[in-house]
This record gives C-alpha cells, sequence and structure tokens, in this order.
C-alpha cells in the first residue's frame, strides 16, 4: 500500500513520518540499529541490553566525516563513556569512504561498526554485516529501514533522514540578481548564468576531483520525475531509462549543460571537497548539489548562516517534490569480536547523540523525535516532501541488480565524470551518445532479471 502523503505543515510532516514508521526510505544513504547477533551471525540476541558497565572491549568506529572526527566525535565518546564507562571508542575518518571502505572490506579488518557503502548489493549484506533485529520490530522504533534489510533482518539504520536538492548562498544568487529560487532548468541555468556574468563565484561547483560529491545528483531523481513512484515501481518496469523525456535524461542533462556552458570551476580535476564548504560559506561558490546533510556543515563556516539556504532541485514536473531517504546506514561489522561494544555505541549514537539534526542536517530516524530548523523555510510554500514508493513485492533490489550487472553505477561516480569531461570536450561523444550507452545497457541487463 502507498504510504505516500505530502505535507506542508510540520505538524503534517510529523504525522505522516509517525504513519510510515513501517514503510521507510529508499535512496542511497545509509545507517543502524537493535539486536546484534551471536556467533553464528544467523540469529540476532535480543533487544535487551546490559547495563552500561557490564560491557567493555574496544571498538573502532569508521566515519566519513574528516571534519569533525577529532572535535565532535571526541564529545560524543566522552559522553558515549559516562553510559558505558568500560567501552573504548577509537575513530578512523576516510576522506573517499566508498572507495577506501569497500577495499578494506576485501579483509575482515573493517572496523567494528561502519556506515554500509551504497556499493554493497543488499542481497550480499549478510556476508560483511550482523542483522540488528526485525524489519516488523524495528520500524516500530525507526523509519528508512528497507533500504538494507534482507529476508525480514535489518542491517543498518539510517544516521539521519535527509531530504535533497540544491545547496546554496543566497546572498550570491541575491547580488547577482536572482531574487527568485530557480523552479525549471532553464530558470536554473539562467540563473547560474548570471553569477558567472557577476564574476565574483563559482556559479555551480561540481567537486568532480572528489568524484563522491557526483553522486548527489542520483538522489533528486524524484524531483526531476515528479512522482515518488518513479525510482521503485516506474524504473524498474521499464525500458527508456535514459532516453529523451525521461528523468534520467533531463537530469543529467543539467549537469552536461552546465559543465557545457562554464558554470562550474574553472579545472574541475582541482576541486576540493572540504575547501569548497569553506568556499561557499564565504561566497565564493553559488551552489552545489547536495543532500541536505551538507546544510549545517556549511552554514558552520559562513559568517552569515542565514545566507546558505537549500532550494529543489530543478524540474520540469507539475510537483516539487524533495524526496525523504536515508542517509547512509549505521551496521556492524560480522567480523567484530566485541559486538555487544559495538552495539552499545549504535544505539547511543543513534538515539543520544543528536548526530542526525544536529551534524546531519536532517531528522532523526527515531519515530516522534523532534524535526530540524532546516524544515521551517519551505512551510507554506508549494513544496512536498515525501518518502519514496518501496519496491512492488518480488522486486526489491531489482534496480540495485540491474544497475550492477549492466555496469551504469547510478551511485557511483562514472558515468557522471564522463558525461563532464564530454561537456567540456576531453571526450569526443555527445551527450546523446553517453545516454544511448547506458540505455542500452539497462534494457539488456533487464531482460535478465524483470518478472
Amino acid at each position: 500500500m502507498r504510504k505516500s502523503k505530502s505535507f506542508l505543515g510540520l505538524m503534517a510532516l510529523m504525522l505522516v513520518l509517525t504513519l510510515l514508521a513501517g514503510c521507510g526510505g529508499n535512496n542511497k544513504n545509509n545507517a543502524a540499529q537493535n539486536n546484534v547477533t551471536g556467533n553464528t551471525g544467523t540469529e540476532s540476541t535480543s533487544s535487551e541490553q546490559p547495563a552500561g558497565g557490564d560491557i567493555s572491549g574496544e571498538i573502532t568506529v569508521i566515519t566519513q566525516r574528516t571534519d569533525i572526527v577529532d572535535t565532535v566525535f571526541k564529545d560524543y565518546a566522552a559522553e558515549f563513556n559516562k553510559e558505558y564507562p568500560n567501552v573504548k571508542v577509537k575513530f578512523q575518518a576516510l576522506s573517499d569512504y566508498e572507495g577506501q571502505i569497500t577495499v578494506r572490506m576485501n579483509s575482515d579488518d573493517y572496523g567494528d561498526v561502519l556506515l554500509l557503502p551504497t556499493s554493497i548489493p543488499l542481497a550480499d549484506t549478510p556476508e560483511f554485516f550482523e542483522p540488528l533485529g526485525t524489519l516488523e520490530e524495528l520500524s516500530k522504533q525507526y523509519i528508512g529501514l528497507e533500504e538494507r534489510t534482507v529476508d525480514g533482518q535489518s542491517y543498518g539504520i539510517p544516521i539521519a533522514v535527509n531530504f535533497s536538492g540544491i545547496l546554496y548562498n543566497k546572498k550570491v544568487f541575491n547580488d547577482a540578481g536572482v531574487t527568485t529560487t530557480p523552479r525549471t532548468p532553464d530558470e536554473f541555468l539562467a540563473a547560474l548564468q548570471k553569477i558567472k556574468d557577476k564574476g565574483d563565484a563559482i556559479p555551480l561547483y561540481s567537486n568532480y576531483a572528489d568524484s563522491w560529491p557526483l553522486t548527489q545528483w542520483e538522489a533528486v531523481l524524484t524531483t526531476v520525475a515528479g512522482s515518488v513512484d518513479y525510482v521503485n515501481v516506474t524504473q524498474p518496469n521499464t525500458d527508456d531509462n535514459f532516453v529523451p523525456g525521461q528523468p534520467h535524461y533531463e537530469l543529467y542533462k543539467v549537469m552536461y549543460d552546465t559543465a557545457k556552458q562554464g558554470l562550474i570551476e574553472e579545472d574541475p580535476t582541482t576541486t576540493n571537497w572540504e575547501a569548497s564548504k569553506a568556499d561557499m560559506a564565504n561566497g565564493k561558490i553559488g551552489a552545489m548539489v547536495l543532500g541536505s546533510w551538507a546544510i549545517g556543515q556549511v552554514q558552520g563556516l559562513a559568517e552569515n548562516p542565514d545566507d546558505i539556504a537549500y532550494m529543489p532541485f530543478p524540474t520540469n514536473a507539475k510537483e516539487i517534490i524533495m524526496p525523504l531517504a536515508d542517509d547512509y546506514t549505521l551496521g556492524i561489522s560480522k567480523h567484530s569480536k566485541n559486538k555487544e561494544a559495538a552495539r552499545a555505541w549504535l544505539d547511543w549514537f543513534i538515539n543520544k547523540s543528536g548526530y542526525p539534526t544536529e551534524q546531519a542536517g536532517g531528522m532523526s530516524p527515531v519515530v516522534g523525535a523532534p524535526l530540524p530548523e532546516t524544515l521551517k523555510q519551505f512551510e507554506g510554500s508549494d513544496v512536498k516532501f515525501e518518502l519514496q514508493t518501496p519496491a512492488q513485492p518480488g522486486q526489491e533490489g531489482l534496480v540495485d541488480k540491474i544497475d550492477k550487472d549492466a555496469e551504469i553505477g547510478l551511485w557511483q561516480p562514472e558515468f557522471k565524470k564522463r558525461i563532464m569531461e564530454a561537456a567540456i570536450g576531453n571526450l569526443d561523444e555527445s551527450y546523446d551518445d553517453i545516454m544511448k550507452d547506458l540505455n542500452d545497457a539497462w534494457i539488456k541487463s533487464r531482460a535478465k532479471f524483470a518478472k
């Protein structure tokens, strides 16, 4: 049953999220919670945890937050140790999380608590992670669990529930004469051109060199489609995935056009993620395509945090939908030697650290948790926040299967880089050439899995 409701007011939003506790979000960003298994790795233990002082051991928590690993995370550890004094928590931050963690996962040494990589197929999740509890039980406490649920067992809990769109510097736009939020791709490109003409800021920063930011574009597919059904219901049942007029074609045409028209940084190969946040905060960058998790990071660097705002991705759809989706999900390594301590940290982090709203810029996955301030800017607007419709029964993970077999990489940076390289003239192929290659691969692989 479709469980999606539109909501303009904050109270309505909270009601919908509460009702949606059993549905969850469905997008590429991931986290974890409840019931760790025993050494067999086949049955989850009781959700009843021993008293804090009875749990001991040393655990390594691996994070992508290089910016706060030595500050905020250390404060978290100190607070955690007030409840669990016999657990020692060590942190490791990876600058290229997806690339580095997948290499480490070729061995048994990939920490105790970590973010589930989006590149790991859903069906393979039990090979690397502990089941945290059944979806039926955990969905009473959390939303967004379906993303990493296999055979009724959940392996990851979202560290936050985010919404996706464009982070931008309102002052940069206003100074260039753009005082109305662009709604369509044409309006967005025209706004970026005005910023370029003024010459004070890079209109749209791609973060090409760090690669992973390019994958953030895929998260706005629902907005381009104007339908919460598209990603998990329509997409796996169509051969027209990358053809003109369809969401994927229109989405990445914006990426191509911004690069082709010189609306991005002069040399994309020299971009720097950490520096880009400060540059946006200081008015040197107009916009970046990022999830809501980035809002707080950039606002924290800005002299005037109110300059940093958020807008829906441009769309020609009749309705403006900003999709709600999991951030990374947090899980426990199947090879952890201190799973009880790892579980204690995971539970505490999700429920008590404040990370989802204070650092991730999203909503807490905990049912009934307070809403973040970042949602208030959309109150009274025609923007709808909606969870994507889950896959149809029997088609869970189908998009991932087709994507992997076709070697397209919907959530990987490779074809996005190819688009940009073609746009700036480094590759001798057109945008339509690239889209045709992707669609041909999609059709061939879909034929193998479609029922």
